[in-house]
């Protein structure tokens, strides 16, 4: 019984092979079972037959009772094993289940959890549109009686805000969202109110761009002036690269990209750790803190090596540097500044960025074709003064300060600038004849009206600017309709190009002559300035005229009372005879040249210096000084001058003025004599 008990409990352990530590108790049962077998001389296994039937029986007790006692201990641990494996691998089975199920579970949250969002975006633009639908139907523009009460209060921004923004939803779709009997200049006089009460314009100012700009596009504009534009650098090529200066400022803690695809120079600066102004490279002039749209007018000149160029309003001098580095030192620069106190910036940028090729001037930009000739340079960058309407995130007082008066004259400025400039540059030059006019403002009188006058009183045309962005000038604004060639200029705006508002312009110069119908604009021109050099020579004069004395002042009536008669005379003579026809008479004079003017100006001045330096002396002795008194008063001396010589003991008396000098006045004289020193006078 035992044996086959055995064989099947090895052949179970061979089918299933229990775990290591299971195994061990397979040698020790092997030998005991072989212990107890008898083997045959030929290798058959057969029981061994006992001669004692009684010890049989004991045997097969004794082996009944070990092989029970096998079952109890070895046994059941094999089975055990077996079983334990096979409950090892339905956990794994079970534990690759629950994880399969975990996986499927997660994506079914997942997609459980992006229908739900889905649904809520899908709710939440529903509920959105019902919004604006219901406040569509609510709004409507307030009454007097609330506006008096809100003008009585303090401003609740909030609710500006708020109206604002709905006024202009209602602007960009009028049609159907405007309230019946209201119409869009009902809308448009609140808006403007709101706007001046929540962000601080001027009234002029908010009519200007309500006039430019849609509604919507009006508030971009707003937006952007209320937020600062980006810091800018430009790389000065005379000194380094922008790869080679990007990398150094990075390293210094400096973040920094490239600035765009137009600028080969530009870098912009989001933030930095450091002063960007006083690091080592600004102070060596590596770079120029410079806007964005600094950089376009200079693009658009497009300067050319070995050329004669002149910046009209160079300070702070990062127009004149870029120039000098496109031009490579080479070449020459007028670098003019009328106002004196920019020009130590202007010189000071100059020397640090290593411009070698810049002279420095300081004129009134309308003479500079006196100063340097006119027709005599090859290309003129004209940044001309201006409101400052486009730059209002630099200077927020352009809000308020700014009025009708102060663009009107800004563009007659700028109208006399740009004559002066066409009329400096020269036609004939091979590589030149350019002018580039640009302002940081965004109106249209100081732009596109401006370019109109020069287009009509000179020979110029327009031409591109070089530039691919940016948006074309004006062909028409309101009642007012400018030349067809204005859209080859271009307007930069900071809500659309991020930089500030700037208008560029390139005329080329056809030739030096001027149309026939300025001459008589010239000579007015030429009238008002000959009179105001008059007016400043008699002004000058007064002084002097106040020193002759009367008998000079009749003589002078009598010329002028001889010279009238002499008109008269010829006036009669000539209204004898036959009158010329009246188109001749309606002829205005032909005034002379600019420079004959200050010909005879300087004439003039020489004539006074001369008539200075002959002063008439009369000679008298001392004890004359009644005589030279009486003298004083009979020719109505105001002014004299009495000089003691003490050798000679003789007085000289000067008839012409000398203000530091001791006074004698009229005096009457009854028979009295006084003594008069001037040493002792002082």
């Amino acid at each position: 019984m035992a044996g086959p008990k055995l064989s099947k409990k090895k052949g179970g352990s061979a089918a299933n092979p229990p775990l290591k530590k299971k195994q061990k108790a397979l040698p020790t049962l092997e030998k005991e079972t072989k212990e107890e077998m008898i083997f045959n001389s030929d290798g058959s296994e057969e029981p061994v037959m006992l001669e004692n039937p009684d010890e049989e029986d004991q045997g097969m007790d004794s082996l009944s009772d070990m092989s029970s006692d096998g079952d109890d201990v070895y046994a059941n641990d094999i089975l055990q094993g077996s079983d334990d494996e096979e409950g090892s691998d339905e956990e794994e089975r079970g534990a690759q289940g629950d994880s399969d199920s975990d996986v499927s579970d997660f994506e079914k949250e997942a997609r459980q959890i992006d229908e739900e969002k889905a649904r809520e975006e899908v709710d939440a633009e529903a509920e959105l549109e019902l919004n604006i639908k219901n406040e569509a139907n609510e709004f409507s523009l307030p009454t007097e009686e609330e506006l008096e009460e809100e003008a009585q209060r303090p401003p609740d921004l909030s609710n500006l805000l708020r109206r604002i923004k709905e006024i202009v939803r209602v602007l960009s779709n009028f049609k159907s969202l405007r309230l019946e009997g209201a119409t869009r200049k009902d809308y448009v006089d609140q808006l403007k109110m709101d706007l001046i009460s929540y962000y601080g314009y001027n009234d002029f100012l908010i009519e200007a761009l309500v006039e430019l700009f849609p509604a919507v596009e009006l508030m971009e504009l707003i937006e952007a002036f209320e937020k600062p534009r980006p810091t800018c650098l430009r790389t000065n090529t005379l000194k380094t690269r922008r790869r080679d200066l990007a990398g150094v400022l990075l390293n210094r803690g400096v973040n920094l990209d490239p600035l765009s695809k137009w600028s080969k120079v530009g870098l912009v600066v989001y933030d930095s750790q450091v002063p960007i102004g006083a690091t080592p490279e600004y102070m060596a002039g590596h770079y120029m803190l410079q806007g964005a749209s600094s950089f376009l007018p200079v693009m658009a000149l497009a300067p050319q090596e070995k050329e004669k160029v002149v910046d009209m309003a160079a300070a702070p001098g990062g127009k004149t540097t870029y120039i000098a580095a496109l031009m490579k030192n080479t070449g020459m620069i007028y670098a003019n500044e009328m106002k004196e106190s920019r020009l130590k910036s202007l010189t000071a940028n100059i020397h640090r960025m290593g411009v070698t090729n810049t002279i420095v001037s300081n004129y009134d930009a309308r003479e500079l074709p006196k100063v340097l000739g006119s027709n005599s340079v090859d290309r003129i960058l004209l940044d001309a003064p201006c409101s400052g309407t486009g730059v209002i995130s630099k200077d927020e007082s352009v809000k308020t300060s700014k009025s009708a008066l102060d663009i009107q004259n800004c563009a007659h400025l700028q109208k006399q600038l740009i004559l002066a400039a066409i009329d400096l540059v020269d036609a004939n030059s091979k590589s030149g004849g350019y002018i580039v006019y640009s302002t940081c403002s965004i109106m249209v009188a100081e732009n596109e009206a401006v370019i109109d006058y020069a287009l009509k009183k000179r020979d110029v045309k327009l031409v591109p600017c070089g530039l691919d962005f940016g948006r074309p000038g004006f062909i028409r604004f309101r009642g007012h309709r400018f030349h067809t060639s204005l859209d080859k200029t271009r307007r930069f705006y900071p809500h659309v190009h991020n930089m500030d508002g700037f208008f560029v312009a390139k005329l080329k110069k056809m030739s030096n002559m001027k149309p026939t119908s300025q001459q008589s604009e010239d000579g007015e021109v030429e009238e008002e300035e000959s009179e105001l050099v008059e007016s400043n020579d008699q002004e000058e004069g007064v002084k002097e005229k106040k020193q002759f004395n009367k008998g000079s002042n009749e003589i002078a009536t009598e010329k002028v009372i001889k010279e009238k008669k002499q008109l008269n005379k010829g006036s009669s003579v000539s209204g004898a005879g036959k009158q010329p026809p009246l188109k001749e008479r309606r002829k205005k004079k032909e005034w002379p040249s600019r420079e004959e003017i200050a010909k005879n100006r300087e004439e003039k001045r020489q004539a006074l210096r001369e008539s200075k330096r002959k002063r008439k002396y009369l000679s008298f002795d001392i004890g004359d000084v009644d005589y030279l008194l009486c003298y004083c008063v009979g020719q109505s001396v105001h002014e004299a001058v009495i000089l003691t010589d003490s050798s000679s003991k003789k007085t000289m008396l000067c008839i012409e003025s000398a203000a530091k000098r001791m006074r004698l006045y009229k005096r009457r004289l009854s028979g009295c004599t006084r003594e008069y020193d001037a040493t002792s006078q002082g």
